[in-house]
Protein backbone atom coordinates (compact mmCIF):
# COMPACT_ATOMS: atom_id res chain seq x y z
CA UNK A 1 0.00 0.00 0.00
CA UNK A 2 1.25 3.28 -1.39
CA UNK A 3 0.87 6.21 1.30
CA UNK A 4 1.28 9.74 0.43
CA UNK A 5 0.62 12.47 3.47
CA UNK A 6 -0.82 15.71 2.90
CA UNK A 7 -2.49 18.21 5.37
CA UNK A 8 -5.79 19.29 4.35
CA UNK A 9 -7.47 22.44 5.76
CA UNK A 10 -10.86 22.79 7.38
CA UNK A 11 -12.18 26.26 8.38
CA UNK A 12 -8.13 27.13 9.39
CA UNK A 13 -7.51 23.65 11.29
CA UNK A 14 -5.50 21.59 10.02
CA UNK A 15 -6.64 17.46 9.35
CA UNK A 16 -3.81 15.11 8.90
CA UNK A 17 -4.33 12.76 6.13
CA UNK A 18 -2.71 10.13 4.22
CA UNK A 19 -3.72 9.21 0.35
CA UNK A 20 -3.35 5.39 -0.90
CA UNK A 21 -2.93 4.80 -4.54
CA UNK A 22 -4.12 1.66 -4.70
CA UNK A 23 -7.20 1.95 -2.80
CA UNK A 24 -7.68 5.67 -4.23
CA UNK A 25 -8.78 6.53 -0.79
CA UNK A 26 -8.09 9.20 1.74
CA UNK A 27 -7.35 8.07 5.35
CA UNK A 28 -8.14 11.29 7.75
CA UNK A 29 -6.84 11.66 11.58
CA UNK A 30 -9.70 11.39 13.68
CA UNK A 31 -8.33 13.06 16.57
CA UNK A 32 -7.69 16.20 14.17
CA UNK A 33 -11.30 15.81 12.76
CA UNK A 34 -12.86 15.84 16.41
CA UNK A 35 -10.26 19.09 17.42
CA UNK A 36 -11.98 20.51 14.28
CA UNK A 37 -15.89 19.68 14.61
CA UNK A 38 -15.68 20.43 18.67
CA UNK A 39 -13.12 23.05 19.59
CA UNK A 40 -12.77 20.70 22.53
CA UNK A 41 -8.70 21.77 24.68
CA UNK A 42 -8.02 18.29 24.69
CA UNK A 43 -9.87 16.28 21.64
CA UNK A 44 -7.28 12.82 22.57
CA UNK A 45 -9.29 12.72 25.33
CA UNK A 46 -12.78 13.43 23.90
CA UNK A 47 -11.79 10.83 21.26
CA UNK A 48 -10.65 8.29 23.75
CA UNK A 49 -14.22 8.65 25.83
CA UNK A 50 -16.28 8.28 22.78
CA UNK A 51 -14.03 5.11 21.21
CA UNK A 52 -14.50 3.19 23.90
CA UNK A 53 -18.50 4.24 24.31
CA UNK A 54 -18.70 3.55 20.79
CA UNK A 55 -17.05 0.26 21.31
CA UNK A 56 -19.52 -0.64 24.46
CA UNK A 57 -22.06 -0.21 22.12
CA UNK A 58 -21.05 -2.82 19.43
CA UNK A 59 -19.76 0.20 16.82
CA UNK A 60 -18.22 -1.29 13.81
CA UNK A 61 -17.19 1.80 12.20
CA UNK A 62 -14.99 1.93 15.25
CA UNK A 63 -13.99 -1.60 15.02
CA UNK A 64 -12.40 -0.61 11.40
CA UNK A 65 -10.57 2.10 11.93
CA UNK A 66 -7.23 1.78 11.14
CA UNK A 67 -3.77 2.82 13.01
CA UNK A 68 -1.56 4.93 10.79
CA UNK A 69 1.54 6.29 11.27
CA UNK A 70 1.26 10.43 10.68
CA UNK A 71 3.59 13.26 11.57
CA UNK A 72 2.97 14.52 14.84
CA UNK A 73 3.39 18.09 16.26
CA UNK A 74 7.27 17.41 17.35
CA UNK A 75 7.94 16.22 13.62
CA UNK A 76 8.24 12.71 14.64
CA UNK A 77 5.96 9.76 13.00
CA UNK A 78 3.40 8.54 15.33
CA UNK A 79 0.63 6.22 15.07
CA UNK A 80 -2.88 7.82 15.21
CA UNK A 81 -6.38 6.46 14.65
CA UNK A 82 -7.50 7.34 10.92
CA UNK A 83 -10.77 7.13 9.39
CA UNK A 84 -11.79 6.77 5.95
CA UNK A 85 -14.38 9.33 4.05
CA UNK A 86 -17.14 6.61 4.58
CA UNK A 87 -16.24 5.49 8.39
CA UNK A 88 -15.83 9.29 9.26
CA UNK A 89 -19.36 9.92 7.89
CA UNK A 90 -21.05 7.25 10.22
CA UNK A 91 -18.67 8.54 13.10
CA UNK A 92 -19.62 12.23 12.64
CA UNK A 93 -23.15 11.05 13.77
CA UNK A 94 -21.79 10.55 17.09
CA UNK A 95 -20.26 14.18 17.44
CA UNK A 96 -22.66 16.68 18.17
CA UNK A 97 -21.37 19.53 16.53
CA UNK A 98 -22.69 22.61 14.21
CA UNK A 99 -19.99 22.42 11.99
CA UNK A 100 -20.91 18.58 10.78
CA UNK A 101 -22.76 18.94 7.84
CA UNK A 102 -19.91 21.60 6.35
CA UNK A 103 -17.28 18.88 7.36
CA UNK A 104 -19.15 16.21 5.04
CA UNK A 105 -19.45 18.73 2.71
CA UNK A 106 -15.65 19.49 2.85
CA UNK A 107 -14.63 15.84 3.00
CA UNK A 108 -16.59 15.08 -0.49
CA UNK A 109 -14.94 17.88 -2.17
CA UNK A 110 -11.40 17.07 -1.11
CA UNK A 111 -12.50 13.24 -2.11
CA UNK A 112 -13.06 14.45 -5.74
CA UNK A 113 -10.81 16.27 -6.01
CA UNK A 114 -7.96 14.05 -5.37
CA UNK A 115 -9.61 11.72 -8.31
CA UNK A 116 -9.77 14.46 -10.45
CA UNK A 117 -5.79 15.11 -9.51
CA UNK A 118 -4.69 11.92 -10.54
CA UNK A 119 -6.38 12.00 -13.46
CA UNK A 120 -4.66 15.30 -14.21
CA UNK A 121 -1.25 16.49 -12.04
CA UNK A 122 -1.32 20.06 -13.71
CA UNK A 123 -4.66 20.39 -10.88
CA UNK A 124 -2.47 19.84 -7.69
CA UNK A 125 0.31 22.01 -8.93
CA UNK A 126 -3.03 24.54 -9.37
CA UNK A 127 -4.26 23.42 -6.21
CA UNK A 128 -0.76 24.15 -4.60
CA UNK A 129 -0.50 27.67 -6.19
CA UNK A 130 -4.09 28.68 -5.12
CA UNK A 131 -3.24 27.66 -1.83
CA UNK A 132 -0.22 29.68 -1.04
CA UNK A 133 -1.69 32.76 -2.92
CA UNK A 134 -4.58 32.53 -0.23
CA UNK A 135 -1.99 32.81 2.60
CA UNK A 136 -0.53 36.10 0.75
CA UNK A 137 2.85 34.48 -0.54
CA UNK A 138 4.37 36.31 -3.94
CA UNK A 139 4.03 35.20 -7.26
CA UNK A 140 7.65 35.27 -7.13
CA UNK A 141 8.51 33.11 -3.97
CA UNK A 142 5.54 30.81 -4.86
CA UNK A 143 7.44 29.75 -8.35
CA UNK A 144 10.40 28.78 -6.25
CA UNK A 145 8.62 27.25 -4.13
CA UNK A 146 6.59 24.55 -6.22
CA UNK A 147 10.43 24.23 -8.24
CA UNK A 148 11.74 23.08 -4.46
CA UNK A 149 8.70 20.43 -4.37
CA UNK A 150 9.65 19.59 -7.72
CA UNK A 151 13.36 19.34 -6.59
CA UNK A 152 13.17 17.54 -3.29
CA UNK A 153 10.37 14.47 -4.98
CA UNK A 154 13.00 13.46 -7.00
CA UNK A 155 15.60 13.26 -4.42
CA UNK A 156 13.30 10.82 -2.26
CA UNK A 157 12.43 8.61 -5.23
CA UNK A 158 15.99 8.69 -5.79
CA UNK A 159 16.19 7.50 -1.97
CA UNK A 160 13.31 5.27 -2.43
CA UNK A 161 14.57 3.66 -5.45
CA UNK A 162 17.79 2.43 -2.97
CA UNK A 163 15.03 1.34 -0.53
CA UNK A 164 15.76 3.64 2.21
CA UNK A 165 13.11 4.50 4.59
CA UNK A 166 10.84 6.78 4.45
CA UNK A 167 10.65 8.75 8.07
CA UNK A 168 13.96 8.43 9.91
CA UNK A 169 16.22 7.86 7.42
CA UNK A 170 14.95 10.50 4.96
CA UNK A 171 14.91 12.66 8.04
CA UNK A 172 18.82 12.05 8.87
CA UNK A 173 19.78 12.58 5.00
CA UNK A 174 18.07 15.74 5.17
CA UNK A 175 19.39 17.14 8.48
CA UNK A 176 22.94 16.29 6.78
CA UNK A 177 22.06 18.52 4.00
CA UNK A 178 21.25 21.23 5.81
CA UNK A 179 23.75 21.11 8.31
CA UNK A 180 26.53 21.42 5.28
CA UNK A 181 24.99 23.93 3.18
CA UNK A 182 23.27 26.05 6.04
CA UNK A 183 25.43 24.90 9.26
CA UNK A 184 22.35 24.31 10.73
CA UNK A 185 20.15 20.80 11.32
CA UNK A 186 16.48 20.98 10.53
CA UNK A 187 15.61 21.71 14.42
CA UNK A 188 18.43 24.08 14.94
CA UNK A 189 16.89 26.33 11.43
CA UNK A 190 13.36 26.20 13.02
CA UNK A 191 14.39 27.29 15.83
CA UNK A 192 16.44 30.29 14.19
CA UNK A 193 13.62 30.88 12.85
CA UNK A 194 11.17 30.77 15.71
CA UNK A 195 9.40 28.28 13.89
CA UNK A 196 7.50 25.16 15.80
CA UNK A 197 5.08 23.53 14.23
CA UNK A 198 5.52 25.08 10.80
CA UNK A 199 6.79 23.68 7.48
CA UNK A 200 10.53 24.89 7.23
CA UNK A 201 10.38 25.39 3.62
CA UNK A 202 7.31 27.56 3.80
CA UNK A 203 9.06 29.80 5.87
CA UNK A 204 12.67 30.20 3.50
CA UNK A 205 13.12 32.97 1.56
CA UNK A 206 14.07 33.31 -1.90
CA UNK A 207 17.67 32.68 -1.37
CA UNK A 208 17.61 30.30 1.56
CA UNK A 209 14.78 27.78 -1.23
CA UNK A 210 17.61 28.81 -4.20
CA UNK A 211 20.24 27.26 -2.31
CA UNK A 212 18.53 24.05 -0.79
CA UNK A 213 17.72 23.35 -3.87
CA UNK A 214 20.70 23.19 -5.18
CA UNK A 215 21.99 21.00 -2.64
CA UNK A 216 18.77 18.36 -3.00
CA UNK A 217 19.76 18.83 -6.54
CA UNK A 218 23.15 17.86 -6.46
CA UNK A 219 22.99 15.37 -3.73
CA UNK A 220 20.27 13.25 -5.97
CA UNK A 221 23.10 13.80 -9.31
CA UNK A 222 25.98 12.34 -7.45
CA UNK A 223 23.29 9.70 -6.49
CA UNK A 224 22.98 8.75 -9.68
CA UNK A 225 26.22 8.84 -10.68
CA UNK A 226 27.59 6.83 -7.63
CA UNK A 227 24.94 4.64 -7.38
CA UNK A 228 25.52 4.12 -3.09
CA UNK A 229 24.55 1.37 -1.50
CA UNK A 230 25.02 1.87 2.36
CA UNK A 231 23.13 4.14 4.28
CA UNK A 232 26.92 5.83 5.35
CA UNK A 233 27.86 5.86 1.33
CA UNK A 234 24.00 8.06 0.98
CA UNK A 235 24.96 10.14 3.98
CA UNK A 236 28.42 10.84 2.51
CA UNK A 237 26.28 11.93 -0.98
CA UNK A 238 23.99 14.05 1.21
CA UNK A 239 27.23 15.96 2.27
CA UNK A 240 28.84 16.52 -0.83
CA UNK A 241 25.48 17.20 -2.13
CA UNK A 242 25.53 20.02 0.92
CA UNK A 243 28.52 21.07 -0.28
CA UNK A 244 27.87 22.01 -3.25
CA UNK A 245 25.01 24.36 -2.19
CA UNK A 246 27.56 25.65 1.02
CA UNK A 247 30.52 26.84 -1.26
CA UNK A 248 27.55 28.81 -2.93
CA UNK A 249 26.02 30.24 -0.39
CA UNK A 250 29.46 31.19 1.05
CA UNK A 251 30.79 32.50 -2.15
CA UNK A 252 27.35 34.74 -2.37
CA UNK A 253 27.76 36.21 1.00
CA UNK A 254 31.72 37.22 0.63
CA UNK A 255 30.44 38.87 -2.53
CA UNK A 256 27.39 40.92 -1.07
CA UNK A 257 28.37 40.92 2.61
CA UNK A 258 24.81 39.96 3.31
CA UNK A 259 23.90 36.21 5.06
CA UNK A 260 22.00 34.18 3.58
CA UNK A 261 20.31 32.31 6.33
CA UNK A 262 17.99 34.17 7.48
CA UNK A 263 15.67 34.56 10.55
CA UNK A 264 12.79 35.19 8.81
CA UNK A 265 9.61 33.65 8.44
CA UNK A 266 6.21 33.65 6.67
CA UNK A 267 4.54 35.81 9.06
CA UNK A 268 7.48 38.46 9.20
CA UNK A 269 8.78 39.32 5.78
CA UNK A 270 8.50 36.19 3.44
CA UNK A 271 5.22 37.01 2.44
CA UNK A 272 6.01 40.18 0.84
CA UNK A 273 6.32 40.74 -2.78
CA UNK A 274 10.07 39.23 -3.16
CA UNK A 275 10.30 36.96 -1.11
CA UNK A 276 11.61 38.69 2.15
CA UNK A 277 15.06 38.97 0.49
CA UNK A 278 15.61 42.71 -0.01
Amino acid sequence: MTKKEAIQVFEQRSIRSLWDDEAETWYFSIVDVVAALTDSPNPQVYWRVLKKRLKDEGNQTVTNCNALKMRAADGKMRKTDCATTEQLFRLIQSIPSPKAEPFKLWMAQVASERIDQIQDPELSIEQAMRDYKRLGYSDQWINQRLKSIEIRKELTDEWKKHGLEEGVQFAALTDIIYKTWADKTAKEYKQHKGLKKENLRDNMTNKELVLNMLAELSTKEISEVTDPDTFHQHKQVARQGGEVARNARLELEAKTGKKVVSPLNAKDGILLEGGGDD
